[in-house]
C-alpha cells in the first residue's frame, strides 16, 4: 500500500515540477490559456466529485476553479481591452457565481454550463495565434 502512495506523491510532484517549468518558459498568451485548462479540469472533477457525493472534494475543486477564474478576470487590461474587456469581466464574475450556486445546489447543470462558457472563451483565445499569423502574412504582401 505505501507503494502506491510513494508512486502517487511521485506522479503529483512530477506534475507540479512540470507544471511549474511549463509556466515559468511560457508566454503571457500560453498562461491565459493554461488558467482556462486548469479552471476546466477543477470543474470536471467537481463534477465528478460532485456524482459521486464527495462533497468536500467537490467545494474544494469548485473554489479552486472560481480562484482561477478570479485570476483571469483580474488580469484584464481594461485600458487596452476596452468594451471587450468589460464584457469578458462580467462573463467571469457570471461564471464565479454559477459555481457557487452549483456548490451550494450540488448543480451538474451549472457546472455544465460554466465549463461551455470558458470553452468558447478558450477556443476564441486558441485562434489568436493563427489570427496573428495571418494578419503578418498579410502584412508582408502589401509592403
Amino acid at each position: 500500500m505505501s507503494y502506491l502512495s510513494n508512486s502517487d506523491s511521485a506522479l503529483q510532484h512530477y506534475k507540479m515540477v512540470g507544471t511549474q517549468t511549463s509556466v515559468e518558459s511560457a508566454s503571457p498568451h500560453r498562461l491565459i490559456q493554461v488558467l482556462m485548462e486548469g479552471a476546466l479540469e477543477k470543474i470536471n472533477l467537481a463534477k465528478c466529485y460532485m456524482q459521486r457525493g464527495e462533497i468536500a472534494l467537490k467545494g474544494s475543486h469548485i473554489s479552486w476553479a472560481i480562484s482561477i477564474i478570479d485570476g483571469l478576470r483580474m488580469s484584464l487590461d481594461k485600458k487596452i481591452g476596452g468594451e471587450i474587456s468589460q464584457n469578458l469581466e462580467d462573463l467571469y464574475d457570471y461564471m464565479s457565481r454559477r459555481l457557487t450556486e452549483a456548490n451550494l445546489n450540488n448543480s451538474v447543470e451549472m457546472l455544465d454550463e460554466v465549463a461551455g462558457l470558458l470553452r468558447e472563451i478558450k477556443s476564441a483565445w486558441d485562434a489568436v495565434p493563427e489570427l496573428l499569423q495571418g494578419l503578418d502574412a498579410h502584412q508582408e504582401m502589401t509592403v
